[in-house]
């Protein structure tokens, strides 16, 4: 599933590729994944112009048009992702960007989400306006004041409301480095322990960024957390696996003892 890590190499991606180059062409091969838009009206209103530089607010991507007031919106669901390809295109394609030296490609196995196309800051600040502060932007005193509520930690980092851009796989990450149990109500948490949790945040989104994912490393909780009887990469205890506000969740019962 795309985190902020993942949706920030697809903004790299848009940038180093397609950012200031003329759209010769916009082709919709599924109209799934469009929201609120069609495909004539995003051909329309694309080709001949402009990508300016994108940006990202969590797990959304934003693409706006150079010069010209709409926006192109995405997110990547589960399963999305936006290449650069100059080659044969595949199954999971849904919608075309062409240039003059190639083809960025929305792909999108499964179609949870999708492309957006706001026609104006107003409406753009619409759509965004239910996106908590993006995780990696966030500061300090902000995060700690978020944290004071009487949720379960797992459930509220993963709140798109509350904060941007974190899924699963992150917050198991950051919390497992925290020692923190996943079902720990968030309210419970002083100050230096809110602080010490942001600080591995951090800590974790610039590694995952570098790699644009979350990366699979075996002195990670990430690369363990998939085997059959998976073991603390810190202190060797067999990983629990259960669920917190619905969510597959994993963590150390040694380390994050509830």
């Amino acid at each position: 599933m795309p985190e902020l890590p993942d949706v920030e190499g697809f903004r790299r991606v848009l940038a180093r590729h397609a950012a200031g180059k003329r759209i010769t062409d916009v082709t919709t091969l599924d109209a799934g994944v469009l929201r609120g838009v069609t495909a004539r009206r995003l051909r329309d209103t694309l080709t001949g112009r402009r990508f300016g530089e994108p940006r990202r607010l969590g797990k959304w991507l934003i693409a706006p048009l150079a010069d010209h007031p709409e926006t192109v919106v995405l997110h990547f669901g589960m399963t999305g992702s936006l290449r650069w390809e100059t080659g044969d295109r595949e199954r999971h394609d849904r919608v075309i960007f062409a240039f003059d030296d190639g083809e960025l490609r929305y792909r999108d196995m499964r179609k949870l989400q999708g492309l957006r196309l706001a026609a104006d800051d107003a409406e753009l600040d619409r759509l965004l306006a239910d996106t908590g502060p993006d995780a990696l932007a966030v500061g300090q005193d902000r995060f700690a004041e978020l944290l004071g509520r009487r949720r379960q930690l797992k459930p509220l980092l993963t709140d798109q409301s509350v904060l941007g851009g974190l899924g699963n796989l992150l917050v198991d990450e950051i919390l497992w480095r925290a020692r923190l149990n996943p079902h720990t109500p968030a309210a419970d948490l002083d100050r230096a322990a809110a602080d010490a949790l942001y600080r591995e945040m951090r800590t974790v989104l610039r590694a995952a960024v570098q790699a644009e994912r979350v990366p699979p490393r075996k002195s990670w909780l990430t690369g363990r957390r998939d085997e059959p009887a998976g073991s603390c990469p810190r202190c060797g205890a067999t990983l629990e696996h259960g669920r917190a506000g619905g969510r597959g969740t994993v963590w150390c019962p040694r380390c994050q003892p509830g």
